[in-house]
This record gives structure tokens, C-alpha cells and sequence, in this order.
């Protein structure tokens, strides 16, 4: 009965570890199916579990494995998701050293609470660089160097500002259209200076930072492997993000330009 309740115990810990390191990768930015497939290794990698099944939205992870009969089920709710695919790399990492080494599960909880607990860069490491980026799309789009620098200047505004919103953790719609509408605003002052050439190739270039490029290759991933669930509402998710940087941009330009024509 000792064993029994022995093993029963360090199958809950294999549930939890599993569960924990899907919630790592799904809130950093992981597709659905490498989640479940992660999750789902980690449990079968051990020989008292014969079955494991995992159902992953962007927004949850469900997991059930069979220990001796019986039925064992875990949810986990995950409502932030940023970028980090630093910590995706490690969590795939641990799993492939995990299923395949002995390794305690107790140390395995331990690992992944360390990799969750990791600092991602500070904002204004993220803004220096990201504004960087941006700058460079300028170039790209047929900008001049007084647009480089222009773009650099507004992007690395509107990131800092971003950074600084995402502490009240308001919803992804609400920081895109405050920094499209921040990148418009600014981009024209910029070109009112006389620092700026280019109003539209400013704009481009700046808003470029917002723009859902993970949230739309995620979703064709997740579609075409089948994750018609994930897949849509990551496309959808992509779709409000556009409409919120196009709100922004939009609105300042049609002020500005009702003003010219008065």
C-alpha cells in the first residue's frame, strides 16, 4: 500500500511537471502542437504510465494520464502570452534531457521553475534594440538616413511606452492602437522638426514593432497541423491586432489631414 501511494504520488508530480512545462512554452509563444507534443512525451517517458493525452488551446492546457486504472486530470488556465523563445528553446531542451536520463521529477519541477522564474531583458534593452529593427524597415521601405533616425527615435518612444502599459496588463488590442496612434503622432512631429523626410515611410517603419508577425505564422503552423481551434483564434487574435495598429494610424492621419484642408 506504501508503494502504491509512493508511485501514485510521482505520477501527480509527472502530471504537474508536464502541465508546468507546457504553461511555459504556450505563455511565451509556443505553437499548440509542440506544446502537446512536449507535454505528452514528458509523461510517456516514464514506464507506469500508459496513457497520456493533451489538448491545448492558447488559452489552456488539458491534460489526462491513466496510472493503474486510474483516470488522473489536470487543468491549467494560462491568460498572458508574450515572446520569449529563449525559454521555449530551454523547456524543449529539459524535455529531451528528461525522457531521456533517469532524471528525479522532484529535480525536474525544480528546473522548470527555475527556467520559468528567468528574467526576459528589461525594456530598455528591448527598446534600443526592437527601435533598432525598425529603423531599419525604414531603409527597407525607401527611407532616407533622416527617416532612420526618425524611426529609431519614434519606435523606441512607442516601445518604452508598451513596456510600460503591459504593467497594468492591459488586453493586446489597447496597446497596439496606443502605440500606432503614439507612432502617428509622433512620425508627424518628426516631419514638423524637420528631423524626418518621408511621413508615410516613418509611420511604416515605426509601427513595425507592433505588427502580429508570431501570432500569424503560429496560427498557419497550428493550421496546417491540424489545430483548427488554435489556429483560428491565433488568426483571429492577428486579425484585431491589425485592426487596432490600422484604428491607430488611421485616426491621427484623418485628424491631421481634415486640419491641412481647413
Amino acid at each position: 500500500m506504501d508503494l502504491y501511494e509512493s508511485n501514485r504520488k510521482e505520477a501527480k508530480q509527472l502530471l504537474l511537471l508536464a502541465t508546468l512545462a507546457g504553461k511555459i512554452m504556450l505563455k511565451n509563444g509556443a505553437e499548440t502542437y509542440r506544446v502537446e507534443d512536449t507535454i505528452e512525451r514528458l509523461c510517456r517517458s516514464r514506464k507506469n504510465i500508459k496513457y497520456a493525452d493533451a489538448f491545448v488551446t492558447p488559452t489552456g492546457i488539458f491534460l489526462s494520464l491513466e496510472y493503474q486504472g486510474e483516470m488522473m486530470t489536470y487543468l491549467v488556465r494560462v491568460k498572458s502570452i508574450k515572446i520569449d523563445l529563449n525559454k521555449i528553446d530551454l523547456v524543449n531542451e529539459f524535455s529531451r534531457e528528461f525522457v531521456n536520463s533517469h532524471m528525479p521529477i522532484e529535480e525536474g519541477l525544480q528546473k522548470l521553475k527555475k527556467i520559468n522564474k528567468m528574467k526576459i531583458y528589461n525594456g530598455l534593452i528591448k527598446a534600443s534594440f526592437g527601435s533598432l529593427a525598425c529603423a531599419f524597415f525604414s531603409i527597407l521601405f525607401g527611407g532616407t538616413f533622416l527617416d532612420f533616425i526618425s524611426s529609431y527615435i519614434v519606435s523606441f518612444i512607442v516601445l518604452m511606452t508598451i513596456d510600460k502599459i503591459n504593467k497594468h496588463k492591459m488586453t493586446f488590442f489597447i496597446n497596439n492602437f496606443i502605440g500606432a496612434t503614439l507612432a502617428s503622432v509622433l512620425s508627424l512631429f518628426t516631419i514638423h522638426i524637420g528631423i524626418g523626410q518621408n511621413m508615410d515611410i516613418i509611420i511604416i517603419g515605426s509601427i513595425m514593432c507592433l505588427v502580429p508577425g508570431v501570432a500569424v505564422t503560429n496560427a498557419m503552423r497550428d493550421t496546417m497541423s491540424g489545430d483548427f481551434v488554435s489556429g483560428l483564434s491565433r488568426g483571429m487574435e492577428a486579425v484585431f491586432s491589425a485592426l487596432a495598429i490600422a484604428f491607430g494610424v488611421g485616426m491621427v492621419l484623418n485628424i491631421y489631414f481634415k486640419g491641412l484642408i481647413r
